[in-house]
């Protein structure tokens, strides 16, 4: 090594680029989507990125019905903020995501806001979608909560728990949307108190008229991992 001089690595596989791409495809069909698109830095990383592209056309052209399109990152994210209606599904490596991610959370309220999902071939991890830990706000009763319940959700669906999944969701969009108590990071002046407690009052009027089923179901997802590897 050279003093003031640091190397990195960057490993891009075809296995795993592949696998990726039809994940993305997968979600794309069964969601109904319309649109895959492949972000990448091809014009300048050739070799590595340009195996990404390549591999994400190769799953594409097994899907007739999804159209493909792909774009430079630097590019996407500017694309984002003047027309984001254009994009529909996306996928990316992961230092790209890590990036795009945020600018997507910025788009629609911020990072409390968003939910995450991280899907393994066995597992599933749901998170807040965005990696801002919030320690300036730690103990102030301000943060947003949504993000985390929206996750929450969306694990109840993982779990075929539907019903419970829309429940809860639409507990949160009522209590922003009807009831107008918002945290500040979206307008608001609620504490985070205040929100959950609304939250859990929508979820118990609606909980007596549905009567919930709680028979646990395979994970809905699993069916996206068959014959990836």
């Amino acid at each position: 090594s050279v003093p003031g001089v640091v190397e990195s690595l960057k490993v891009i596989t075809r296995a795993k680029s592949l696998k990726i791409a039809r994940f993305a495809f997968e979600i794309a069909k069964h969601a109904e989507r319309k649109k895959v698109t492949a972000v990448h830095k091809a014009n300048i990383m050739k070799l590595s990125d340009g195996l990404f592209i390549d591999c994400c056309r190769e799953v594409a052209a097994e899907y007739s019905n999804i159209k493909f399109d792909t774009m430079i990152v630097d590019n996407t994210c500017m694309q984002l903020v003047n027309r984001p209606t254009q994009f529909d599904v996306m996928v990316m490596p992961n230092l790209y995501g890590n990036i795009v991610s945020n600018v997507c959370a910025g788009l629609v309220g911020g990072s409390g806001f968003v939910a995450g999902s991280n899907y393994g071939d066995h597992y599933a991890i749901f998170e807040q979608g965005t990696r801002n830990t919030g320690v300036g706000i730690a103990g102030k009763n301000i943060a947003n909560p949504s993000g985390i319940l929206f996750a929450a959700a969306n694990m109840l669906k993982y779990l075929g728990l539907d019903q419970h999944c829309s429940v809860m969701k639409k507990a949160v969009l009522s209590t922003i949307q009807e009831h107008n108590i918002k945290t500040a990071d979206i307008g608001g002046t609620a504490t985070t108190t205040q929100f959950i407690e609304c939250v859990l009052n929508e979820i118990v009027k609606m909980t007596p008229t549905i009567g919930f089923h709680y028979e646990m179901q395979k994970p809905t997802l699993t069916f996206r991992y068959k014959n990836i590897d």
